[in-house]
């Protein structure tokens, strides 16, 4: 009997962890998006180079829409390997759209 209940107290203290340890990850990763929307504005209102300041604030969009999948839709989580891989290869068909358009305007 006191195996069971030792086993279960060191599963709940498991469980306890792994969503402590998730939550941080997700405060961390709100508080780098926010860092990035703010240096975003930051180059904007600064009035730097659009040939700098264009292709920066693409990145930290591409970073954010990465951090929302990743951390915030869970697509790191077991059970996600489906939807993930129908994701993926969304944005790979999308990815090779868009690059046959730009190379036939280009051309």
């Amino acid at each position: 009997m006191a195996d069971k209940v030792s086993g279960a107290t060191e599963q709940f203290d498991f469980e306890k962890q792994k969503r402590k340890d998730e939550m941080k990850q997700q405060v961390i990763t709100f508080a780098l998006m926010i860092i990035f929307t703010l240096v975003a504005f930051a180059m904007v209102i600064a009035e730097l180079d659009r040939l700098f300041v264009i292709p920066v604030l693409l990145v930290l969009a591409a970073i954010q829409v990465g951090f929302q999948i990743y951390y915030f839709m869970h697509m790191s989580h077991k059970g996600h390997e489906l939807p993930s891989l129908m994701f993926y290869g969304g944005v790979f068909a999308a990815f090779l759209t868009i690059l046959a358009l730009v190379v036939l305007v280009w051309w």
